[in-house]
């Protein structure tokens, strides 16, 4: 696979190196000397000197022959500007942007770039796991449709610890697909009883994101 990276800061240069590694064909487009001496230094002839928001340093880099191009520098415009020209310019089949203002989501995916990895939620998103008061992790929001995916451990001074599911007072909005139990996938039915370190998953309404929560402490029962 044939991979452009646009920026040669941190992420990109490791991006690039763990590329290689898996023995894709890599090229990093970086304006700055400094960066594109030391990218240049550590992986070989990776990098092509430019302005990846050009359209004359893209056709040099060959976009158009590029499976993906990813564009990670630090500004969030640019990664917009150089994704929509590589897909609409040279037909790339697949972008993805790096943002660094978890606002800006929203614009990328209404101006056609659908794959965005923004920094700031990753981060986020790991502290939350890492935050034991903070049980409550959202795996992914499909705010569009109003409905969000959520997932919390059950703790071992759980009421519901050997209760089967369906005495537990699941709300009408709420459906618990999957429960993860030492690192395997149950997929449950109503007399599936819960066990104390069970990674419970649940679909409901945005409004009732704290379901889990309720459910654990026994209040939906109430």
């Amino acid at each position: 696979m044939y991979i452009i990276i646009v920026g040669g800061g941190k992420v990109g240069y490791y991006l690039a190196k763990t590329l290689l590694q898996d023995e894709h064909e890599v090229l990093i487009i970086e304006k700055d000397k400094r960066k594109g001496d030391i990218i240049s230094t550590d992986l070989g002839a990776v990098i092509l000197r430019g302005d990846g928001t050009d359209s004359i340093v893209m056709e040099e880099a060959g976009m158009a022959r590029a499976d993906l191009a990813i564009a990670v520098t630090g500004d969030d415009e640019d990664n917009l500007m150089i994704c929509q020209m590589a897909k609409k310019k040279f037909a790339v089949k697949r972008a993805i942007a790096r943002i660094n203002n978890p606002k800006n989501e929203r614009i990328f995916k209404l101006l056609g770039i659908d794959n965005v990895v923004s920094v700031t939620d990753l981060i986020l998103a790991q502290i939350e796991r890492e935050i034991p008061a903070h049980s409550l992790v959202h795996l992914l929001t499909l705010r569009e449709a109003g409905v969000s995916f959520v997932e919390a451990k059950v703790p071992a001074d759980s009421p519901v610890v050997g209760k089967p599911l369906r005495s537990l007072g699941v709300p009408d909005d709420c459906v618990i697909p999957l429960i993860i139990r030492q690192g395997s996938g149950i997929v449950p039915h109503g007399e599936t009883e819960l066990v104390v370190g069970d990674e419970v998953v649940a679909v409901t309404t945005i409004a009732k994101e704290d379901v889990l929560e309720k459910i654990f402490s026994g209040e939906t029962q109430k």
